[in-house]
């Protein structure tokens, strides 16, 4: 880790030596390496946590009744009543209906699989079109040839 601030310190001007691991530089140069590892941080850890942290709240914000859940300790149920802060959901083909905290909620599988299926019909779409777009040219050069054909049976006449 030393060397990578000594090498990061003498691409930025610090012109220390590796051995003595001191820069000799601008006095600027440390600053700069020590603004540069912090966004480096931010962009690279901090950020991506709070993005997921965010689909995470509005997942379990948007749960509904009749929803398939999947908790962090892996019970599969769905959804009977929302409260507050808690929801109930019932287990199995006994009916089991267990009380558990918002928080708990890893996976809304009804979300996940609607979301699939838009997805696959986007995916689809995109497909469509690009055919339909490759059969259009190919329908142009075909035009195109038989445009040439007929000049070319007008020269020869």
């Amino acid at each position: 880790m030393n060397t990578v601030l000594i090498t990061l310190s003498n691409m930025l001007g610090g012109g220390g030596s590796a051995a003595s691991g001191t820069g000799a530089g601008s006095p600027y140069s440390s600053i700069i390496l020590m603004v540069a590892l912090v966004a480096v941080m931010y962009f690279l850890m901090i950020r991506p946590q709070r993005k997921r942290q965010k689909e995470e709240q509005e997942m379990r914000s948007s749960i509904e009744i009749g929803d398939e859940i999947i908790t962090i300790g892996g019970i599969v149920g769905k959804v009977v009543k929302i409260r507050e802060e808690d929801i109930v959901i019932e287990t199995g083909t006994d009916r089991v209906k267990l009380r558990l905290q918002r928080w708990a909620v890893n996976t809304n599988v009804t979300k996940t699989e609607q979301h699939k299926k838009e997805v696959e019909a986007a995916r689809a779409a995109a497909k469509d079109k690009k055919a339909g777009k490759k059969a259009e040219k190919e329908d142009e050069l075909t035009e195109k040839s038989d445009t040439a054909k007929e000049a070319e049976k007008k020269i020869e006449e």
